[in-house]
Parts: C-alpha cells; sequence; structure tokens
C-alpha cells in the first residue's frame, strides 16, 4: 500500500471536514448546508462526461485500474535489481549457455527480456535500441493514462462553475417572480440563500480537482519517472551483461542510479 497517498487524501480530508463542520455550526442545517446532490451530479457527471469525449473509451475505463496501482504503490526495488544485475554479471561472464539458465528465475520481464536478448545473440546496438524504445513507448502509454486525471482536474472546477452559473440564472428568475408576487418574504434573504447554493458547486469542483484529481495526475507522472530511471538502469546492465563486465564494475556504474542512501557497496 501507498501510505504517503491514502494519509495526504485523510489527511485533507480531515481538515476541510474539520473547517467546514466549524463553519456551519451557525447555520440552521448545520453540516448538511454543504451537501447537495444536483451540484454533485453537475460537476462529477458533465467532468466524466466531458472527459469520455475527450480520450479513447479505453484510456477512460483503465480509470479504476490507475486508480488502485497509485493506493497499492510501486512494488519494485532500485537496490534489489542492482543487485540481481550484479549476480547475473557473474555468471554471465561464465558464458551463454549458464547466463540462460538463469533467465527462468528473473521475475522482472523487461530484465528478462533484455537477457533473453542476450542469450538469442542480439548485437549489443540491436538490444539497446529495442530496450530503448519500448521505455519511450511505455511512457507514452503510460502518460496518456495520467493525462486523464489531468484533464478531469481541469474540468471538474469549470464544470463547478457551470453549476454556479445554472445555480444563479435560477435564483435571479426566483427573486423577479417573488418581487412580482409580493408578500412577506425578504428578497435578500431570498439572494443569500440561493447565492450559497450556488457557490457549492464551485466548492465541490475546486475539492474534487485539488484534493483528489491532480495529486492523482501528479502521483502517477511521478511514477512514470522512476519506472524510466529504472528502465534505464536496467538497459545498462543488460549492455555491460552482453560485453561481460567484471560484476564490481557494473554495480559502481549502476550505482550511479540510485540515491546515495540506496546505493549497494557488499560484493
Amino acid at each position: 500500500m501507498d501510505f504517503a497517498t491514502i494519509i495526504g487524501l485523510l489527511f485533507g480530508s480531515g481538515l476541510i471536514g474539520y473547517a467546514v463542520f466549524g463553519v456551519s455550526q451557525a447555520l440552521p442545517n448545520g453540516v448538511m448546508t454543504f451537501v447537495d446532490v444536483q451540484s454533485l451530479m453537475i460537476v462529477l457527471g458533465g467532468t466524466i462526461a466531458a472527459t469520455a469525449m475527450a480520450f479513447p473509451v479505453k484510456e477512460v475505463l483503465s480509470l479504476y485500474t490507475n486508480l488502485g496501482a497509485v493506493f497499492k504503490g510501486e512494488k519494485h526495488n532500485d537496490a534489489d535489481t542492482l543487485r540481481e544485475l550484479v549476480d547475473l554479471a557473474a555468471v554471465a561472464r561464465k558464458g551463454t549457455s549458464e547466463l540462460e539458465k538463469s533467465v527462468e528465475g528473473i521475475k522482472n520481464f523487461f530484465l528478462k527480456d533484455g537477457v533473453q536478448m542476450i542469450v538469442d545473440g542480439l548485437p549489443e546496438e540491436d538490444i539497446r535500441s529495442i530496450m530503448e524504445t519500448r521505455v519511450v513507448n511505455r511512457e507514452l502509454r503510460e502518460d496518456a493514462e495520467a493525462n486523464v486525471f489531468k484533464t478531469m482536474g481541469t474540468l471538474s472546477p469549470a464544470f463547478g462553475m457551470v453549476g454556479t452559473l445554472v445555480g444563479l440564472v435560477a435564483m435571479l428568475f426566483a427573486m423577479g417572480a417573488t418581487t412580482e408576487g409580493g408578500g412577506d418574504i425578504d428578497p435578500a434573504a431570498k439572494l443569500g440563500q440561493a447565492m450559497g447554493v450556488a457557490l457549492i458547486t464551485t466548492f465541490y469542483g475546486a475539492l474534487f480537482a485539488n484534493l483528489f484529481f491532480i495529486p492523482v495526475a501528479a502521483k502517477l507522472r511521478s511514477r512514470i519517472e522512476k519506472r524510466n530511471i529504472t528502465q534505464n538502469m536496467i538497459i545498462d546492465g543488460v549492455i555491460m551483461l552482453k560485453v561481460k563486465k567484471h560484476p564490481i564494475l557494473v554495480r559502481e556504474f549502476l550505482n550511479s542510479y540510485l540515491a546515495p542512501r540506496d546505493r549497494v557497496y557488499e560484493d
């Protein structure tokens, strides 16, 4: 589980909820003043509908999968991957036949494919070209998925304003009808109440955008960049396996991809 995402979401929601609860104590309807189903439908419904128009159906349907990945977090560890490459470097120096025996035990599919290319006898240039092309295209696919949430973060405040405009139009017509009909209703009180309801939609739009959609998009983008670092490290490692570099040289070179606190120093 990605505890940073969960804690951030709970902490942000808790602070906003506390502020809303405090403000609502002086209101007749209490916390329910900030609950409006029509406003919620306009913001979420409009955002989802516009997103479906902007992106292919496959990318829109992948929202649930990507959201689950954000909360699950990454399982890989670059230091463990480096250690595995160092171990494979020792095996590669014994010969391709020995390296072939290690292929089935490799869990990282990207690394496994690279080692298999060595076993198959592909030239160094072709191995690097194929693996770099896979990195570029994976980044493009995942970036498109992150853009779905980024777009939703842009659209939800806009639909919040749409809901506010709808509320203002209804409010102004209602005020006109009240004025014509006369009676004991205070137009100023009616205006304040209707304006408050209209602004709830803007509140929803800003809340969903800044507490959920935009942070999720940023988290996905961060994961993409981390995967790029990992896979570029694997590419250099595989090429060093191909040319049978010494395990110590492999370790020291690949340590450049890791933060100082994560680097591997043991033999």
